[in-house]
């Protein structure tokens, strides 16, 4: 009896051994990404300019980093916390395997990283301290932005007024506290800006950018339901009940097959006015996440840009409920 408990003690702690050199070999491999670039931005104005264009009405990163004001319609950053970070992305607001928060992009948070640094985090997935990004930073669309386009939003981030604020650590549910080590894109992959005489391809090269995809096609799990792309449907938890995002596809019964091009560009534009971003709500009235005001910041040419892509996609006959009342959390 001793010599097989003595035999399944050492079985047990080979397996350990393993298991351990197995962790030890997985922590440092992973994520495989490339060393950061030694680049250094040169901030002209031009680069300001596009880089604050891009960051605040396109790519939508001073809307993740920076603080909302929930008792207005559309939830409108509060200029004065541009960059900060801290917003919460997590189990109850949005159903997510853990609770992430938005990094401090202020020259407070990131003004030891370098110009590489940056890039490889919002294009490949990696802190400067190599550590893995969930994808809820959307690195896998701005993987292929141009290489100006890039360099234009560092340059304007190098510009926010500095904002001391801790930001919690984010936290991953196992195992995908693991698996996230694995997601990371290898290199930077730069596209150039498609021509905008082509207004579809230049369209959709926006579309990427603006992230149109993350919020209007529903998934199970994580995972983007096949065939549904733009389809509409992911929810959304606010304390007033579950908003779901709109059909973006050209159907004519449920998705925008019916509007004009000047009908879609006027849904944004209503909402650039200094009314429109100051309309109160309560708490538990309708509300929602979809920041109208800053996408109202594109210029019509790139609305109607969006539009002519759109209006290429395969029609998908998806009636989405707007809104269901009644409080989630």
């Amino acid at each position: 009896m001793r010599k097989l408990l003595k035999v399944l003690g050492i079985i047990v702690l080979t397996l350990v051994i393993i298991l351990s050199l197995g962790i030890i070999y997985f922590n440092s491999s992973f994520p495989k990404v490339s060393p950061p670039s030694d680049i250094t931005v040169v901030p002209s104005p031009e680069r300001i300019a596009r880089g604050a264009y891009l960051a605040k009405h396109v790519a939508m990163c001073i809307d993740c980093h920076s603080e909302r004001d929930y008792s207005k319609f559309t939830a409108p950053v509060i200029v004065s916390t541009y960059g900060k970070g801290g917003e919460l992305f997590g189990e109850k607001n949005m159903g997510l395997p853990g609770n992430l928060y938005a990094m401090n992009i202020t020259p407070a948070g990131i003004g030891k990283w370098t110009d590489g640094e940056l890039l490889r985090a919002f294009t490949q997935g990696v802190t400067k301290d190599n550590k893995a990004l969930f994808p809820i930073m959307p690195y896998t669309h701005f993987n292929t932005i141009s290489e100006e386009d890039a360099y234009s939003i560092i340059a304007y981030i190098r510009t926010l007024k500095p904002i001391e604020n801790k930001v919690p650590a984010s936290e991953l549910n196992f195992p995908l506290n693991m698996i996230v080590k694995t997601m990371p894109v290898a290199a930077y992959n730069p596209q150039p800006v498609p021509d905008k005489n082509d207004p579809a391809a230049y369209g959709k090269y926006l579309v990427n950018t603006a992230l149109c995809s993350e919020c209007h096609t529903p998934s199970v799990k994580g995972e983007p339901v096949k065939g549904m792309e733009f389809a509409g449907g992911m929810e959304f938890y606010l304390p007033g009940g579950t908003i779901r995002s709109l059909n973006l596809t050209p159907d004519n019964e449920t998705g925008i097959g019916k509007w004009s091009k000047q009908d879609f560009i006027n849904r944004f534009k209503i909402m650039s006015t200094d009314s429109a971003k100051n309309i109160p709500v309560d708490k538990y009235d309708f509300n929602t996440p979809m920041p109208w005001t800053m996408y109202a910041g594109m210029t019509e040419e790139d609305l109607g840009a969006i539009y002519s892509y759109l209006r290429t996609l395969k029609p998908v006959y998806h009636k989405v409920e707007k809104f269901t009342p009644g409080v989630k959390y």
